[in-house]
């Protein structure tokens, strides 16, 4: 392992992922966090718009982007951000969802799902389902092409959509494709990703372990841990991107393989010597306009 000099000049500038130990938050200090951004600079330019604008599917809070200004059915995204269940919002990742709209020639359904520990398990998986499958039955309300429906999510976010993606299975809805980036698939915690990244790399392990604790749910629930879902046959076709000095790197990789065995078409991806997070920070991270680029060329593929 070499980490990427981006990612170690990165880490010198910010040597944990949030800068105060989890475990000293109060429910106050965790509110105010999530109205802070620190990183607003670095997400990359609010691409503009010819629509954006604030709705609800299936009553959850969305933010809906579309990269035109006609009512034409066009592909659609329905992306969940990251944060461990507990940070993150439709607001921080604006311009990551403006850029998988104009990037993609879609519209991005930016989902606010409720985060812990206000909402614990399964809070976040339902809201996420809600969502999707409420554009599925109305999909002339986002302009959606009900054929060309995609979930999207990074981190916590991935671990939702991949929820997403096999209930939608079981429910007879077919996705075009699930994008999971650097996802959270399982809270065993004990693979050697965990083991050669838990500290000293941004996520590490004690802070994934007070992420889960938050979100709380039985480890052997596949709402909570996708990987232990018994049958993955007939999900729909899949890319996985994973970073790797990422604790999460063996879960993601283990999961597409999985895909694979089950006759998913799956494509995986792991960014050298990146760290988590990456996907999320162009203006840090020059893999992150590459791994975008990536992904962009798979969805289009997938909404052909």
């Amino acid at each position: 392992m070499a980490l990427h000099p981006q990612a170690e000049a990165y880490l010198k500038l910010f040597p944990t992922d949030l800068g105060t130990p989890l475990s000293e938050l109060t429910p106050r200090m965790i509110a105010e966090m999530r109205t802070l951004d620190g990183f607003a600079e670095q997400r990359g330019p609010a691409v503009p718009l010819p629509v954006v604008r604030d709705d609800t599917a299936g009553g959850v809070p969305v933010r809906i982007y579309r990269p035109e200004e006609d009512g034409r059915p066009l592909p659609a995204i329905v992306y969940f951000h990251g944060g461990g269940w507990v940070f993150g919002s439709v607001a921080r990742n604006d311009a990551l969802a403006r850029d998988l709209a104009a990037r993609n020639g879609a519209v991005v359904v930016s989902v606010d799902y409720r985060l812990a520990p206000e909402h614990p398990f399964p809070a976040a998986a339902d809201d996420a389902w809600s969502a999707v499958r409420d554009v599925f039955a109305r999909p002339e309300a986002y302009g959606a092409d009900p054929r060309r429906i995609a979930v999207c999510g990074d981190s916590a976010g991935g671990n939702v959509a991949a929820v997403a993606a096999w209930l939608a299975r079981d429910a007879g809805l077919r996705l075009a494709h699930q994008l999971l980036v650097y996802p959270v698939l399982d809270v065993a915690m004990d693979t050697p990703s965990y083991r050669a990244y838990a500290t000293g790399f941004g996520l590490g392990a004690d802070e994934m372990a007070w992420f889960a604790a938050q979100y709380g749910g039985d480890p052997a629930d596949p709402r909570l841990a996708p990987l232990r879902l018994a049958d993955k046959a007939g999900l729909a076709p899949a890319t996985v991107i994973t970073a790797e000095c990422d604790p999460l790197c063996d879960e993601g990789e283990s999961y597409a393989a999985q895909l694979a065995a089950a006759g998913v078409p799956v494509e995986l991806r792991r960014y050298a010597g990146a760290i988590h997070g990456f996907f999320g920070l162009p203006g840090f991270f020059d893999q992150a306009v590459e791994a975008r680029e990536y992904a962009a060329a798979r969805l289009k593929e997938a909404f052909k």
